[in-house]
């Protein structure tokens, strides 16, 4: 500790930065735990600094594009164009960048694939590491930090959970290597945390529970009880009926007039700019448009909001849109709104104002407090519940102060605020002490071996690939639950091939030698073509093997990987092809169930998805050349969603083409379809270009 820096860039460090710091100064790898804003981040940059410094290379992984590329730019203007590289699927830019920012997949896929490329680097930084508990993409995580490079050390970056010090032992049991934890719990600028009662308005914990004591006396009064005891019959309402119930409609319509309120209140006592947080898209938009008529900028303000605007919209190429249009008629005001439905040029225009402190009223969905570092003086809740697919939630303590964590900007606010409305038929005063008490859920492994991680296991050590159980950060989880077992548990004396995760993987390693991707104790031609592939592999990969990708042309080719990757809603509606996939539609389509009831055969509940073809028209319609607003005729689709699938279609296509043998035919139609859809706005490349 005591040669290790005390500043860096000019700043003096907290204790925990210096901590860190002293920990890779050291030698040794660090995890880093602290709140959304209490400069965890120095630590990472101190590390990409020593690097480059010993002319060596450091990789920045982050669990979203939209972080990724918000570290490409941050860092190219701090290091240099030469100096920084990014691959995240959608883009590859300068790959052998000394600095090279990688989404996780892309990370890990290079660790099984060509781990020599990473022979020159000494980090690799984690950013948002308490994503090993994501359902979708926890796996992925485990994998890089399980198989990266033993050269490489990790300096990963969390929220504050309670397990930390669990996630640092397996990740030194596996790495060999020290791993220093550095828990900081306090927040530079404190919060203030409020429950808005609809009508009543911004109380604390106390005031809350009074409130809630009187209500339940009120309702003890009005069934009869209180009065029984007092020898009086019970209250009825109007003919002997006990009082309605109000309808949910009018609940709503309750929490739309505490929601007026709360900004009102924000505005007059100077609480801006603030985040407003909805779990809904469209009613984001719909609040922004309910506040569009505040007038929240000073003249002089609104000329400079409307310049940059227009500046970025020019540069962006976006200034007919409709979409931006819309934009600009809030943005005059100090209004916007955020949420992933939106083109990504939009978000970026909305991401790019608001850091200039004029947004001073953001509607926006969780994905907003996602890595990128934009904070405001107020954080506000619409809801504290939200639907995550099935039912309606309470949100998870970790994601709360994921969002309430942007409020309080250092070195401008003595304070944060969050404010949450109350919904009392959702939410008790139970909840609200949980939310508000600073404790969040440990994260739990999501271990779950896909078809490409197993093939590429099975490359290196055959049979034993249910073996990888053993070093999942689930078994160590497991083995530290057990009664009596010391933290951490002796790998040689707990079991390991329930456990569900083994069997789960045994299941899948017999499936892909009964689908003949392992032939004679190594992968066939088939098992190393899916082995290249992550993310619907098996799909594409069959797709390949049936002779369904020798009869398309590169149109079709696009629509039949649009149809993997695509995964309707309820909802969408779209037109369908003018062309048929005749020949491949059907069969495709009859095929893929057959193998996901092979799968269910082996009590694999997670089977293969097969495609959906309801998307089919409109790419169709855009490969042949049609603009993207044109395109948005044929479909009820938000366009950022649109944009989406086609990006990640994009990449399936890409990824299939460079895992195809050199000379294949399939991979020159694949490139063109590719290329067909790569334009537009759903270019990536040129979106970072431009900006």
């Amino acid at each position: 500790m005591s040669n290790a820096p005390t500043t860096f860039r000019g700043l003096t460090l907290f204790p925990f930065q210096r901590k860190a710091i002293a920990a890779i100064f050291s030698g040794r790898g660090v995890l880093v735990a602290a709140p959304t804003g209490a400069g965890k981040t120095l630590v990472a940059d101190f590390a990409i600094e020593q690097a480059l410094s010993d002319e060596r290379r450091v990789v920045y992984t982050s669990p979203i594009k939209a972080l990724s590329n918000q570290k490409f730019r941050d860092f190219r203007e701090a290091y240099g164009e030469k100096a920084v590289g990014l691959m995240t699927g959608d883009v590859t830019i300068n790959p052998d960048a000394p600095l090279l920012i990688m989404t996780t997949e892309i990370y890990r896929n290079t660790i099984f694939e060509s781990p020599r490329r990473l022979d020159g680097f000494d980090f690799a930084i984690f950013d948002e590491v308490h994503y090993l508990d994501d359902r979708e993409r926890g796996t992925v995580w485990e994998e890089a930090l399980i198989y990266m490079p033993p050269h490489i050390r990790p300096v990963a970056l969390s929220a504050t959970v309670p397990n930390v010090q669990e996630l640092a032992d397996w990740l030194a049991a596996e790495r060999g290597l020290p791993v220093d934890v550095i828990v900081e719990e306090e927040r530079p600028v404190p919060l203030t945390h409020k429950t808005w009662i609809p009508g009543r308005g911004p109380r604390n914990l106390d005031e809350v529970r009074k409130y809630f004591g009187e209500k339940k006396g009120q309702s003890r009064d009005r069934r009869g009880r209180h009065a029984h005891k007092q020898g009086h019959r019970p209250h009825r309402g109007p003919k002997g009926r006990r009082p309605r119930r109000k309808s949910r409609r009018e609940i709503q319509r309750v929490l739309d007039e505490a929601s007026y309120d709360l900004i009102d209140y924000l505005e007059k006592r100077d609480l801006m700019p603030a985040i407003y947080f909805c779990f809904s898209r469209k009613e984001c938009e719909a609040r922004a448009r309910d506040n569009q008529t505040r007038r929240l900028l000073k003249p002089d303000e609104r000329r400079r909001m409307l310049a940059l605007f227009d500046d970025l919209a020019a540069r962006y190429e976006v200034t007919d849109a409709e979409s931006t249009r819309i934009l600009r008629g809030l943005a005059g005001n100090g209004v916007l709104y955020h949420h992933a439905g939106m083109l990504p040029i939009d978000k970026e225009i909305v991401e790019r104002l608001f850091t200039t402190g004029m947004v001073k009223l953001l509607f926006a969905t969780e994905t907003f407090a996602l890595g990128v570092n934009m904070p405001a003086r107020t954080v506000c809740f619409h809801s504290l519940t939200k639907y995550d697919g099935i039912s309606r939630r309470r949100l998870l303590a970790r994601d709360y102060w994921q969002m309430a964590g942007r409020a309080g900007r250092q070195g401008i606010d003595k304070r944060g605020f969050v404010f949450s409305i109350l919904d009392e038929t959702e939410i008790t005063h139970a909840d609200l002490d949980y939310l508000q008490s600073g404790r969040t859920e440990p994260v739990r492994s999501r271990f779950n071996l896909n078809y490409s991680a197993i093939l590429n296991l099975y490359k290196r050590v055959g049979d034993r690939v249910p073996d990888a159980w053993e070093r999942s950060l689930a078994r160590f989880q497991h083995a530290s639950g057990k009664k009596g077992g010391k933290k951490g548990g002796n790998r040689n004396k707990q079991p390991g091939r329930r456990g569900r995760h083994a069997r789960l993987i045994d299941a899948r390693l017999t499936v892909l030698k009964d689908l003949a991707y392992i032939v004679d104790g190594g992968l066939s031609r088939k098992g190393a073509l899916c082995a290249r592939i992550n993310g619907y592999e098996v799909a594409v990969t069959e797709a390949y093997d049936e002779g369904f990708l020798f009869r398309c042309d590169p149109v079709q080719a696009a629509m039949l990987f649009a149809s993997i990757v695509y995964e309707a809603r309820p909802a969408d509606q779209s037109a369908g092809p003018t062309r048929h996939l005749k020949g491949i539609m059907v069969p495709f389509s009859l095929h893929m169930e057959a193998v996901a009831q092979h799968e269910a055969s082996y009590r694999i509940h997670d089977v293969t998805r097969g495609p959906d073809f309801g998307l089919a028209g409109v790419v169709q319609r855009f490969a042949e050349g049609m603009s993207f607003d044109e395109v948005l005729d044929f479909t009820t689709l938000a366009p950022g969603d649109l944009v989406r699938t086609l990006r990640m279609t994009i990449q399936l296509l890409r990824q299939t083409a460079h895992a195809l043998p050199a000379g294949d035919p399939v991979a020159a139609v694949l490139h063109e379809a590719r290329n067909r859809i790569d334009r537009d706005v759903v270019d990536a490349k040129r979106q970072l270009e431009l900006g």
